[in-house]
């Protein structure tokens, strides 16, 4: 399995952040995810991290 571009807490923090005001505001994880940029599995790690 190759390593993606591994991102510091600097560079998450934010868009967490505008995931989980997308979410609050009734759209899915995955929708949000893919707004944010990322995949919903991505999220999903960063989230329980």
């Amino acid at each position: 399995m190759s390593q993606g571009k591994m991102y510091k807490a600097e560079e998450i923090i934010p868009r967490l952040r505008e995931a989980e005001v997308l979410m609050s505001g009734g759209i899915a994880q995955d929708v949000a995810a893919k707004q944010i940029g990322f995949s919903t599995p991505t999220l999903i790690r960063w989230r329980k991290e």
